[in-house]
């Protein structure tokens, strides 16, 4: 993101900086308002208290821990309005699709290339909504958040919620070490621009630990639950790229000493006592491993046990003052000499730093620049009771020389106090304190002392002894937390001889290291480039709460049973890039600086990363059996046999790209019958994109060739029928795409054209296909085109789909497409529906069946033989009617096929059949209703076409109409409607409002009301508007229904 107003700004050589924006001057007359955004309500504060000297006027965000501060203040010149507010740290979250959140409906493997998108979290709504709010009355923006990496990337999270808001506003970024009154004076006179790498580097960072850490968490868990049922059943194994690394470290320092053998040794001490002081001289050999040799020395020693002195050296000894205080530093002296673990240490430095006491608290600095004004800050300290005399006996000798180092982030200056405060308590106070000592010692001077060495000869055995004399404390005398102590010896002079008192022999042996302390843990983390100073300390956190590692004596660490054997079983693996080992993570933390400093592409880095981990995770599949053989070991517990679960299943491909939003639409079944397919897009619910296939749809199958008719965004797809309905025109299995290079599969299959290719939205031509969903009536405007033909694939004899010619007589009669009709009973114990059979001459797929002698079409069956015609015999609604069936029937090798057979009666004749391909013709031909009747298929739900009885109205069921009265509160209220007179599950879903008129002839445009619908005429003339399609009553998109809603899947 570009801020292009930022380049025009012009520093003076003077303090004062004047900035010009050509660009807005039509506010040059006008009080800017700016909307100023911290990282915490407490900076927020504190940095409107700076601001406006103490004036400025609170009042409620909508969230309750957010505050707004209003004051008046100058900026770049002018007087300026300032409304001040705050976030709670990241303001957006990175999550992957919907399609991808569950974990037992998704291979891992597909997160490391599963769409991901940010979106703000319900609990912080109410920031977002505030944000939205106050940025609409300003023309400006400024970011406060915090100067480090993660503080930037918020400040772009604030600034994506303006923007889109304000797309025009003025944009600007506040830099500041430290919440002091000069430091924020200062930021706000120099504003500069949001550091797009900065963020950039974070945006990969925290998009690499969700896929990687996701992909093998899960991985870890569903397997390891399954294996260890008694240990880990309800255990989440997390896996993090800085995780392992750390809980590596443990493990490599706890084999070392679990592993390290004892050796002996032996050396020879010489002791000197007089006086009452006793001096040890030490061998210049120091020891040696072999008894036999050291016994012999010892022997020859005391053979001539006299001593004499060789050499007497004194020279100045310094104890060198600490270096000023980073994040790491004060981690790890915290953790040493205050007993405060890293994570508190953190906590309560923030707190500190936000109440304006010390500086900001993550900084990789120990150098304080030359033009910062010590003096100053040492002064704030002297009125103290304990280190008061000190700080004023710097100022006194020549003002603070603060010891420097080598590192510096050229963001923030090393931690020290910014303010005296003597009104804390507990670990608050004992760390402000530490804080202020540390800062205090450094800008002292060293330690003196003088430091005496005397070496002597026995039997020409080297032996040497030293002492020391301290001659000025200076910085310990307000730091204790180094001690240097005196060491008194005797005096000698060069050629002296003496006896020593004893000449002893004394063994001992090797000792294994120490197990690592926080402090050595961290110290590992910063060498080895695993993770950064503000992250350590919750790496560290991660592994203890999951059980990797604990303390073992509340100070040395120790691995789990766990973390043991998931090392061990990673190790055991033999993998290029140790998951357990430092080397790849330290990897992205140097790509991550890069990044930062614009040296590496953003993209180019992320992509690398996620290749690397993809085929790492590729072989812990494969080899995930080495895992369960080490945890069954620490656990000493047989590993139960592993049952793959979907963590093994193969990754399917998309079937296709989503249309409507660009991401990939995958086959699923669905929960509630799996045996049915849908297609649905993996960016729900942000997008509602669905295809949902008939249940003749046995089985569904993504294959890797892409159709060369559709392009490379189409997958063919393998089809399985159900039952033999279609099997004759698309025999099993078919391979066919969806992406509309068949539309006569596509009609068949009641696929809508646009759920699965981009539809040009122009609506004025309408010499096109025109293909509908099921669960759509799409109407067209009649007022578009008066003189068109609209003609879809299937031009003769289509059940489902009218052909409509306008005639001169029907100019504005709007083009209606009756909807697919499908028969859902149940028969042979399969649920599946009768899809139509269209005669089309034009298409070898659909041949037109022989007509009879006597002129009629004969009706066939699934397998292209004359259907057999039969009466229903058994007591009930549909006695005596006649019904279509399969000579052979599916016990005897045939189909299972259905059909109603017409009835007699005219305007059931109309129901059930067709129009002809003319509108200009005769609707109420017989002769046309009987050659077309053969290949319709009786409608299951009722249609709004239907011409209705004048006096009786029957349902679905044939039973008359109930007619009734609406009741409740509405539009509708009091208006009659017609409905099945059945009670329970045996009514059917007919409906119909009582005063609605509707054209016998077919195919005419029905007559739509929404309440205030009566005196409509019956001769077919235009609506008063453009019906709206139906919509879902859950997610209010159309294109389905309720039942059908991907939120009920």
């Amino acid at each position: 993101m570009k801020f292009p107003y930022l380049n025009l700004l012009k520093k003076k050589k003077t303090c004062t900086i004047s900035y010009t924006f050509p660009v807005f001057s039509r506010f040059k007359s006008e009080i800017m308002k700016y909307l100023n955004v911290a990282e915490k309500n407490d900076a927020a504060k504190n940095i409107a208290l700076h601001l406006s000297r103490g004036t400025s006027r609170r009042r409620e965000g909508l969230s309750q821990y957010n505050k707004i501060y209003e004051f008046d203040v100058e900026v770049l010149g002018n007087k300026s309005q300032m409304v001040m507010t705050s976030v709670s740290g990241h303001l957006l979250s990175l999550d992957f699709v919907s399609a991808y959140r569950s974990w037992r409906t998704c291979n891992p493997l597909s997160l490391f290339d599963a769409p991901v998108y940010k979106h703000c979290p319900e609990n912080y709504d109410k920031i977002k909504k505030t944000l939205e709010r106050e940025v609409r009355s300003c023309q400006g923006l400024i970011i406060w958040t915090d100067c480090d990496r993660e503080g930037e990337n918020i400040g772009f999270e604030i600034i994506e919620v303006c923007t889109a808001v304000k797309s025009n506003l003025r944009i600007y970024r506040a830099k500041f070490s430290e919440i002091t009154a000069v430091s924020i004076a200062r930021a706000l006179h120099n504003l500069e621009q949001p550091n797009k790498n900065i963020s950039d580097a974070v945006d990969v960072r925290q998009e690499l630990d969700l896929r990687i850490g996701a992909a093998f968490t899960r991985f870890q868990t569903l397997r390891l639950q399954k294996v260890f049922p008694s240990k880990l059943a309800e255990s989440l194994v997390s896996y993090g790229s800085c995780q392992f690394p750390t809980l590596g470290f443990v493990v490599e320092r706890y084999r070392a000493v679990e592993n390290f053998v004892p050796e002996a040794f032996w050396k020879i001490k010489v002791n000197h006592t007089m006086n009452n002081l006793s001096v040890d001289f030490a061998w210049n050999r120091i020891r040696l491993f072999d008894h036999d040799a050291c016994q012999v020395l010892h022997d020859v020693c005391l053979e001539s046990p006299q001593a004499r002195v060789t050499d007497v050296k004194t020279k100045p000894k310094s104890k060198w003052r600490p270096l000023p205080l980073d994040t790491v530093e004060l981690e790890k002296l915290a953790s040493r000499k205050l007993k405060i673990n890293a994570k508190e240490t953190m906590r309560i430095a923030e707190k500190l730093y936000t109440q304006g006491l010390i500086s900001y608290p993550r900084t990789e600095t120990n150098e304080f620049p030359r033009e910062m004004n010590l003096g100053q800050l040492v002064g704030m300290q002297t009125g103290d009771p304990n280190w008061g005399a000190f700080a004023q006996n710097i100022l006194d000798s020549g003002g603070p020389t603060p010891r420097q180092g080598n590192k510096s982030d050229k963001a923030h200056p090393p931690i020290h106090p910014t303010k005296y405060a003597n009104n804390l308590t507990g670990n608050d106070q004992r760390l402000y304190e530490f804080i202020v000592r540390s800062f205090l010692a450094c800008c002292s001077k060293d330690a003196q002392g003088q430091e005496t060495t005397v070496t002597i000869d026995v039997a020409r055995e080297i032996f040497s002894a030293s002492g020391l004399m301290i001659t000025a404390r200076n910085y310990l005398d307000v730091y204790p937390y180094d001690k240097w102590s005196s060491k008194e010896i005797h005096v000698y002079e060069s050629g002296q001889t003496f006896s020593p008192t004893s000449i002893d022999l004394v063994d001992g042996s090797t000792l294994p290291p120490n197990l690592l302390t926080e402090a050595d843990l961290i110290a590992l983390m910063e060498k080895h480039g695993i993770g950064t100073d503000a992250t350590h300390a919750d790496h560290i956190e991660t592994i203890k709460n999951r059980s990797y590692v604990a303390l073992a004596d509340a100070v040395h660490f120790v691995p789990g049973l766990l973390g043991m054997g998931l090392v061990e079983g990673y190790d055991a693996m033999g993998l290029r890039h140790g998951m357990s080992k430092p080397h790849l993570r330290a990897q992205l933390e140097a790509d991550l600086k890069d990044i930062c400093e614009g040296r590496k592409d953003p993209k180019m880095v992320l992509a690398e990363q996620i290749a690397i981990y993809k085929e790492v995770y590729v072989t812990v599949t494969a080899e995930a059996n080495k895992i369960d053989s080490a945890l069954a070991g620490r656990f000493n517990e047989r590993a139960a046999e592993y049952t793959p679960s979907v963590e093994s299943l193969p990754h399917m491909p998309p079937a296709l790209k989503c249309p409507k939003c660009g991401s990939d639409m995958m086959v699923r079944q669905k929960k509630n019958n799996p045996e049915e397919y849908y297609i649905s897009c993996v960016s729900y619910p942000r997008c509602t994109n669905a295809i949902w296939l008939p249940s003749i749809v046995k089985s569904l199958k993504v294959l890797p060739d892409t159709c060369p008719t559709c392009g490379q965004n189409y997958q063919k797809l393998k089809f399985e029928w159900r039952n033999n309905s279609i099997s004759h025109i698309y025999p099993p299995p078919y391979t066919t795409c969806i992406g509309g290079c068949d539309t006569t599969f596509l009609e068949l299959l009641q696929i809508n054209i646009s759920s699965v290719k981009p539809v040009s939205r122009n609506t004025t031509n309408t010499n096109s296909n025109s293909t509908t969903n099921s669960n759509t009536n799409n109407r067209s405007n009649p007022t578009t085109n008066t003189n068109s033909n609209n003609t879809s694939n299937l031009t003769t004899n289509s059940s489902y789909l009218s052909n409509n010619t306008a005639s001169s007589n029907n100019t504005n009669r709007p083009r209606h497409f009756l909807p697919p009709v499908i028969d859902n009973r149940v028969q042979n114990g399969i649920n599946g529906p009768r899809m139509p059979l269209p005669s089309n001459a034009t298409n070898p797929r659909f041949p037109t069946p022989p007509s009879s002698e006597s002129g009629e079409n004969q009706v066939f069956c699934g397998c292209n033989k004359e259907a057999r015609l039969l009466t229903v015999r058994k007591q009930g609604p549909n006695i005596n009617k006649k019904f279509y069936k399969c000579q052979l029937g599916v016990d005897s090798g045939g189909c299972d096929f259905f059909l109603w057979a017409p009835e007699a009666s005219a305007n059931q004749g109309n129901i059930d059949t067709p129009p002809n391909s003319s509108r200009g013709s005769s609707s109420n031909s017989g002769s046309s209703a009987s050659t077309s009747r053969g290949w319709g298929i009786a409608p299951s739900f009722p249609r709004d076409d239907f011409p209705p009885n004048d006096e009786d109205v029957n349902c679905n069921c044939g039973a008359p109409c109930k007619k009734l009265t609406v009741r409740k509160e509405g539009p509708n209220k009091g208006r009659q409607f017609y409905g099945c007179p059945k009670d329970g599950t045996a009514r059917c879903s007919f409906f119909k409002w009582a005063d609605e008129e509707t054209n016998t002839e077919w195919g005419s445009q029905p007559s739509y009301s929404a309440g205030r619908g009566r005196g409509r005429g019956r001769g077919g003339g235009a609506t008063d508007g453009e019906p709206r399609a139906r919509k879902c009553g859950l997610c209010k998109q159309p294109g389905h229904t309720r039942n059908r809603c991907p939120n009920n899947q």
